[in-house]
């Protein structure tokens, strides 16, 4: 079945209820430094006529744990001139550097998929440490990956390039904490009493980015 803008934010709104509604955003109403801050300066975009929605984040971050579910059907249902991509960031820690290692890793294995959330569960619901090197070859040979192989992409020179860009973007887009997302090189989403709100409110920004370049 197919899952469109208006279906998914229906449904969204359900799940928070009713009283959120009145609450809703329009475009013309959205608040700077209430519901988005600018990007100082705007940085490059990302595909050549698409706006680029970046999530940084962590799979050290609870928070980041919570709104996965939520943002994955989210993104599955932006239209088709926006993409979508994730950014783990290391804030120059090797825990959470080992964990950038263990997504980039699983997207190259092509195991994200199958694994992303159980990732988030085995950290923060089982207590599983996740941190070093011989943890997380442990953990995903236990999930049917081949350890040997999987060590060879934890260290490979394509993962190191991976984390790099993601340094040189968690400096240029000024991220400070996660989950964060931001719109087009330009906004950062900072509204929202929930992970369900501001996703809301990242449509929103989605379409105001959209104004803009329309009127550029």
């Amino acid at each position: 079945m197919t899952l469109t803008r208006r279906g998914f934010n229906q449904t969204l709104l359900g799940a928070i209820g009713v009283a959120l509604l009145p609450w809703q955003p329009a475009v013309a109403n959205l608040i700077e430094g209430r519901d988005w801050r600018a990007i100082s300066p705007p940085q490059p975009r990302g595909e050549a006529g698409k706006i680029e929605v970046l999530e940084f984040f962590s799979y050290s971050c609870p928070h980041c744990g919570d709104l996965n579910p939520l943002i994955k059907p989210w993104a599955a249902a932006l239209p088709p001139d926006v993409t979508f991509k994730r950014v783990p960031v290391t804030f120059g820690r090797v825990a959470m550097a080992n964990l950038a290692r263990l997504f980039h890793a699983l997207e190259y294995s092509g195991d994200l998929e199958r694994l992303d959330q159980d990732i988030f569960t085995a950290l923060h619901r089982e207590r599983v440490k996740l941190f070093t090197e011989k943890d997380i070859l442990d953990w995903v040979a236990s999930r049917g990956v081949d350890p040997d192989e999987f060590k060879s992409l934890f260290n490979s020179f394509a993962v190191e390039t991976q984390l790099k860009r993601a340094d040189t973007l968690v400096q240029r887009f000024r991220i400070d904490a996660v989950p964060t997302i931001t719109v087009d090189g330009r906004f950062v989403v900072t509204g929202g009493n929930s992970h369900a709100e501001r996703l809301i409110i990242a449509d929103q920004v989605i379409l105001m980015a959209r104004d803009q370049v329309t009127v550029s």
